[in-house]
Parts: structure tokens; C-alpha cells; sequence
């Protein structure tokens, strides 16, 4: 019995010394299509989608349709779709059909899952669509480089008293990956959030814009820390972060803020 328990101490000690084998462990837990587990294996472009939109963001069967709608737009540029939810207590990287609709029709009834909630909804069985910060866990794990979503959260109004910041935040700081998006909620402390991302060393830039968009308006009233001119701009920086992040070992993120065509 103390051969087993030492045994026991030493493999959690190796795991925390192993990060790759703990990681491989982990990964033995979620579910990848067939279709995402191909292209990863080959090599290929493949595009992380975050799933509270799906649920939480609008009724049916919009949702179900709007979810195919940019799935399609990854596909049609090239790229393999991987939409990331929760089903059963199963962690879900790409979607079927089936999957896609269920989740739709699910609706509110899901649970909006961010990385703090992820342990309960596996453990207790739940069906659980992610939020950014959940996203970002699960397409990390399995080697996603890219994630495209709408906005992110970020620091609230009067945070100063309430304490009230995103957990995208802190996600975003130790996730290395690219996260395309149209800037955070218009309804958040913009300046407060920007400086918090400089905190968590996560490179911000707009495209074709020198503005912080402000989700659904190309406008915030903040400057852009960086701006990029063209796609292939975006990929040399997204390369070079990723350099940086396999010589210092730092878990920087490159996010890009896309605004919205006028």
C-alpha cells in the first residue's frame, strides 16, 4: 500500500515536471473529429470557434444557421472549422451536424462554460459551450494556433470597486494563440482593458485600422496599440510570436482586432 502510494506521488510529481506527458494525458480526454484530427495530423489550417454564441447568443434555428454559415467561411477559405463544446461531460473539438443542431436547439439550457467551470460540467456530465477562456484551453491542448470569434470580455466599469474582469483576460495572457476578433464588448471599460492586456503581455493590433474597435462599431475613442496592413503582415507576426514563444518559453499571445467592414 506505501509502495503504491509513493508510486502514486511520484507520477503526479512527474506530471508537474512533464508538462508534454501531462498534456498528452489530457488530451486523451476530449473528443477531435475526424476531420480536425486530419488536418492537425497533416499539417493543416485549422480555425478554433467558440460555442456560447451558439447557445447563448441567439434563439433558434438562427443560431444553428448562423454556426454553419461561418463554419462554411473557414472552409471556403481554406481553412478546417473546429467549433468546441462540452456534450455529455465530453470535451468536443469540431462538431458534427448532429452535434451542431443539438447544441442549438439546447439553447440557454447549456451551461456558458468558461476554463473555471470546465472541471464541473466534465465531472458532473453536463453539456457546456465554451466561452473564450474555455476555448482557448481546449484548442491549445490539442495544437490549434488560431482562434476567431466575436468579442471578447475584458475589463468592466467601475471594476475598481467591483473587481469585475474577464477571465478572457487572463486566458488570453498565458495561451499561446492567435485570437482574431472585433475587439471587446462597447459596453466595457475599453482603456482599462487594453491596459490590462499590456499587463498580461498580449500583443494587440487592428487591421487596416489604427483604432481599437469596439465590437459591433469600428470606433472606441482608443488608439491601437499596432496595426497590420495586410494578411500575410498578420502571418510574419503571428510566426514571430510563435518563435519568441518556443525560444523564452513565455506564453505571449498574438491578437489581432478585425473592425467591421462599414
Amino acid at each position: 500500500m506505501a509502495s503504491s502510494s509513493a508510486h502514486s506521488r511520484i507520477s503526479n510529481l512527474q506530471n508537474h515536471l512533464s508538462p508534454l506527458e501531462a498534456n498528452n494525458k489530457l488530451r486523451s480526454l476530449v473528443k477531435i473529429s475526424p476531420q480536425v484530427s486530419e488536418a492537425l495530423s497533416n499539417g493543416r489550417a485549422v480555425v478554433a470557434l467558440e460555442s456560447t454564441i451558439i447557445s447563448h447568443g441567439m434563439p433558434y434555428p438562427q443560431n444553428l444557421q448562423t454556426a454553419k454559415e461561418v463554419e462554411s467561411i473557414v472552409r471556403e477559405n481554406g481553412a478546417v472549422p473546429a467549433t468546441i463544446a462540452i456534450l455529455n461531460g465530453v470535451p468536443c473539438i469540431g462538431l458534427s451536424e448532429e452535434e451542431l443542431e443539438r447544441l442549438a436547439s439546447l439553447g440557454k439550457s447549456v451551461q456558458k462554460t468558461a476554463g473555471r467551470d470546465i472541471a464541473h460540467v466534465v465531472a458532473t456530465r453536463g453539456n457546456g459551450a465554451t466561452t473564450v477562456s474555455a476555448t482557448l484551453f481546449f484548442a491549445s491542448m490539442v495544437g490549434i494556433q488560431v482562434f476567431v470569434t466575436g468579442g471578447i470580455g475584458g475589463v468592466h466599469r467601475h471594476a475598481n470597486h467591483t473587481m469585475d474582469i474577464s477571465s478572457d483576460l487572463t486566458a488570453l495572457g498565458r495561451t499561446p494563440i492567435a485570437v482574431i476578433s472585433a475587439g471587446v464588448k462597447s459596453i466595457l471599460d475599453i482603456p482599462k482593458t487594453l491596459e490590462y492586456l499590456e499587463t498580461q503581455e498580449v500583443y494587440v493590433a487592428a487591421y487596416k485600422s489604427d483604432e481599437f474597435p469596439a465590437f459591433f462599431t469600428e470606433k472606441s475613442g482608443c488608439k491601437a496599440p499596432s496595426r497590420v496592413n495586410s494578411p500575410e503582415e498578420c502571418a510574419r507576426v503571428i510566426g514571430k510570436c510563435s518563435l519568441c514563444l518556443r525560444i523564452s518559453s513565455f506564453s505571449k499571445v498574438f491578437m489581432h482586432f478585425d473592425p467591421l467592414p462599414p
